[in-house]
């Protein structure tokens, strides 16, 4: 049935609530004759029952009845029944009644003594506006339903962005540990400490992501640095030590306009800073070195220490411990080693092997 040629048939179905016999009798053959099948119900009780046993359209209440009132029903059906149109039927003919009525829920509100086409009409309008109602609620739900849909079709999307993000990262920071010639995976497994250092003292989900991409690529500036100074076997001159020192200020420069990694950027720029502002290169101090950066600091060390160097061989996670605890407080944030030094030398080597093994992997 078209919403705006609705009206009352026998296919809708009415129930007549009054506690007088003859009101009730008057208004179901009024409606028949108006070619509408209904059921009456002598309290509201009654009504109460009947509407438990099968769904109705619409309900015609007479306001004053005993024990329950036509509002008092009301009150109770309207959170109930949404859809179920509600028409109030009194024989006072007191605006005031009807204002209260409609507040409560009422679709309409009928004086006595009562006419056949004004009770059609009031009928009518009530059944369509129930329906406009229920047509208007299928389509706010099937709109949230496309909102969820495309929500998590933009969410898989941009989580599929994310990993392509972080796939490029990664492999950018295996391209750089190749030409600095680090050990492979040193952009890997300081990530991986400073992420789980990070968890210890209780990062967010962001700000793990933010402390992992500047680690990744927090020597992205030695890119710019000359294979001369870069691969010089023996020391630098102070010189090339001046050059050396800029990769991190370059470094900055190259990711700090991408939106994705302005943050990681700050982690690059001061990750050769030290907590007694012994660092470059800004010489920062304390807790002016963004937390990221103070992390990665005892992250770097403790891998430089337990990874063969064409100078020495490996130190062991014992010895990376204690060096980190001798440091407390001078060139790393005691908090932050802490965090590192609460985990048991096994568990590091154990996360050191697992690494390695992954990065193995074909």
């Amino acid at each position: 049935m078209d919403a705006f040629t609705f009206a009352p048939s026998t296919e809708t179905r009415v129930l007549i609530v009054d506690d007088e016999l003859h009101t009730r009798k008057l208004l179901a053959t009024m409606l028949g004759e108006g070619g509408v099948r209904c059921k009456t119900a002598a309290c509201a009780e009654e009504a109460l029952s009947i509407l438990n046993e099968a769904p109705l359209d619409a309900m015609l209440v007479d306001l004053q009845m005993p024990r329950m009132s036509g509002m008092e029903l009301l009150m109770k059906l309207r959170p109930l029944y949404p859809s179920l149109a509600f028409l109030m039927v009194t024989g006072v003919d007191d605006i005031q009644v009807g204002i209260e009525a409609m507040k409560n829920g009422a679709d309409d509100y009928l004086v006595k003594p009562l006419q056949l086409e004004v009770v059609i009409a009031s009928l009518e309008r009530a059944l369509k506006k129930k329906r406009l109602e229920q047509e208007v609620e299928n389509y706010r739900r099937h709109l949230e339903k496309m909102v969820e849909e495309r929500t998590e079709q933009l969410k898989s999307a941009l989580l599929h962005v994310e990993r392509s993000y972080e796939d490029t990262l990664e492999a950018l920071g295996a391209a750089i540990d190749l030409r600095d010639g680090e050990t492979a995976g040193h952009s890997k497994r300081v990530t991986v400490y400073s992420t789980k250092i990070a968890k210890e003292l209780g990062a967010t989900e962001q700000e793990l992501k933010m402390i992992a991409r500047g680690a990744w690529l927090h020597d992205i500036g030695k890119l710019a640095t000359p294979d001369a100074i870069l691969l010089k076997p023996g020391a630098l001159n102070q010189e090339e030590w001046r050059v050396m020192k800029q990769h991190a200020e370059i470094g900055y420069d190259l990711v700090k306009r991408i939106p994705f990694l302005a943050e990681a950027a700050e982690i690059i720029w001061a990750h050769h800073e030290r907590w007694d502002g012994s660092g470059y290169p800004r010489g920062l101090r304390g807790n002016d070195i963004p937390l990221g950066a103070r992390i990665f600091a005892v992250a770097d060390t403790v891998d430089a220490m337990t990874s063969d160097r064409p100078y020495r061989s490996a130190l062991s996670f014992e010895e990376a411990q204690e060096q980190i605890r001798a440091g407390a407080g001078r060139g790393y944030d005691s908090q932050v080693a802490n965090a590192f030094l609460a985990h048991a030398t096994e568990k590091w080597k154990a996360l050191r092997h697992s690494i390695d093994q992954s990065s193995a992997t074909p």
